[in-house]
């Protein structure tokens, strides 16, 4: 559940709380006072595209912050599968900063990916505005919701099909290197016995390019070595510290307090004495050969040569090599793994084409009971008469999900118009019904705690309103809802009702959001019916309306579809 959110410096918003409740949360307010920017400032911290010119004009950085409620094991685990853990008390928190440079996502404090955020975000909300509702033009979308509706029936069966695809493809591919004439097999064998025998003469071993290499230079730069040496051999020299430890030693006996220094210049001396002999061993045993340094040269030279080929390490050339042997391996007993490789993938497409038989029969059997239901939703959401009806077509191809493509179609006048697609009949207003009547069916199987409806009453009013009201409260009676609305009729619904305005302060415009006591919700459902002028009998019938609104969910009469 979303518990809060906090907005500060974007666009008209100089700093914005509210805590959300749960069941149907409704934002009203007049046009342009900041609702549009309520709702997108969570797209933003859901991983919307953030821009500079959304900072509040005379500030440096904006910034957002969602804090969510994760109760449900189920949901744990599946965040924990991200690597989100949400802290003691449940809660996840999910911030956004947008600064002049750049925008910043963090969840619980540490930066994550846009990729990641939507990941996560993705359990947690689902937001619904003409985006969304646009969404269900495409065909995709459809077999989405139809899976969502069929879930207990299908979820298995999708995962079967997965892994029978994926085993389909890799074989496939296997194949695909048996697919060569003969010709060309001999002439790839001669080329990966080249590259084999290229590979094994050079004996590489680990590490040693790297061996090479130090020789390399201590070999060519053997005069500067011994030149420097030398000279450090003569600055070590201990005799001027050996006189210096004498001279003390001398007069020690006449004050003890010099016995410090003696033991410095002892020690001094024996480091001294040990560095001259080190350098002069290492000096001793330099024995270079400009033979060894060509010799050096030239291997590095090969592996390099090697490694530029068939990788950028020893490792990873022997490892090419034994990819090469077996790829020879199979040229070399082609035939017979032709064959085997043949029948392997047979095998593997009678199963992907049984998985997927049986998960469009599943689907098909669902779709039936979702067109119905869908149907249903449609006629009470006011569609006076519609025909909606939901097709499973086999596509030429097999997928990761099947081999159906599903979509819907609708027609608004049965028996004169056969139904059609949706982008092809409905409008924007009826695309937005269609999408609840839609997510009112799923209410009951959709796993989103948080649903988000923008823009739900455009294009209805009157007994449509009352309707669409109807559906929400009871999609709300299974999920946290928000919803930004200008009818009153939905307005009326609220189990939780916020007030949007805009105000100038110190000749700044400001927008703020607070939470409606009772009596205020009256006064804003009455400003929703009468317009400019609110009288005391515009306000008996906002008082009317959120009782009879109350009435309904209380005697239950808006009751879950079988």
């Amino acid at each position: 559940m979303l518990l809060g959110l906090r907005v500060k410096n974007l666009a008209l918003i100089e700093e914005a709380g509210v805590e959300f409740t749960e069941g149907l949360n409704i934002l009203t307010g007049e046009t342009g006072a900041g609702k549009s920017i309520i709702i997108g400032s969570i797209g933003l911290a859901l991983g919307g595209k953030a821009s500079k010119d959304m900072i509040r004009n005379g500030e440096e950085s904006a910034s957002i912050e969602l804090v969510f409620s994760v109760e449900e094991e189920e949901r744990r685990q599946a965040l924990k599968a991200l690597s989100v853990v949400p802290d003691e008390e449940g809660l996840v928190i999910i911030s956004k900063k947008i600064t002049q440079a750049r925008s910043v996502s963090r969840i619980n404090d540490e930066t994550v990916t846009t990729a990641k955020l939507r990941a996560v975000t993705g359990l947690l909300l689902d937001m619904h505005g003409q985006h969304e509702h646009q969404s269900l033009l495409h065909k995709q979308k459809h077999l989405e919701i139809l899976d969502e509706y069929s879930r207990n029936e299908t979820e298995k069966l999708k995962i079967d099909t997965a892994a029978c695809y994926a085993n389909y493809r890799e074989l496939e591919q296997k194949l695909e290197h048996f697919s060569m004439d003969e010709e060309s097999r001999k002439r790839e064998m001669d080329f990966l016995r080249f590259e084999i025998g290229e590979i094994e003469n050079a004996g590489l071993k680990p590490g040693e390019e790297e061996t090479l290499a130090a020789v390399c230079r201590k070999f060519s730069h053997s005069q500067r070595i011994m030149e420097s040496l030398t000279d450090a051999y003569q600055a070590v020299d201990g005799d001027r510290i050996s006189r210096a430890l004498r001279q003390a030693e001398s007069v020690l006996a006449y004050d003890e307090g010099i016995s410090g220094i003696v033991e410095g210049l002892r020690d001094a001396e024996s480091i001294l004495s040990d560095l001259s002999r080190s350098i002069s061993d290492y000096l001793n045993g330099m024995d270079f050969s400009e033979a060894e340094l060509r010799i050096a040269e030239n291997r590095l030279d090969m592996i390099r040569g090697l490694t530029a080929k068939y990788g950028g390490t020893e490792e990873a050339v022997l490892e090419s090599l034994e990819q090469k042997k077996e790829r020879l391996s199979e040229l070399e007993n082609f035939e017979e793994l032709a064959g085997k490789a043949e029948k392997e993938y047979e095998e593997a497409k009678m199963a992907l084409e049984r998985a997927c038989q049986q998960l469009s029969a599943a689907r098909k059997e669902a779709a039936a009971g979702l067109e119905k239901r869908i149907r249903e939703e449609l006629l009470d959401l006011n569609f006076l008469h519609v025909d909606f009806r939901i097709q499973v077509r086999k596509l030429d191809r097999f997928t990761e999900q099947g081999f159906d493509e599903v979509e819907f179609l609708i027609s608004t006048n049965p028996g004169s118009i056969p139904p059609r697609p949706l982008g092809e009949v409905a409008s924007g207003g009826e695309l937005s019904r269609i999408m609840l009547a839609i997510k009112t069916v799923l209410a009951d199987t959709d796993k989103i705690p948080t649903l988000i409806f923008d823009e739900i009453d455009t294009g209805i009013s009157g007994r449509t309103a009352q309707k669409v009201s109807e559906r929400l409260s009871y999609i709300a009676s299974r999920h946290q809802v928000l919803c930004i609305t200008h009818l009153p009729q939905i307005a009326a619904m609220a189990d939780t009702h916020f007030e949007i305005k805009k105000e100038v302060e110190d000749e700044k415009t400001v927008t703020r959001i607070r939470r409606l006591k009772e009596a205020e919700q009256i006064d804003e459902l009455a400003r929703l019916l009468g317009g400019a002028e609110i009288t005391e009998t515009v306000r008996e019938n906002a008082r009317e309306m959120k009782r009879l609104a109350a009435l309904a969910k209380e005697k239950g009469k808006i009751p879950a579809k079988n």
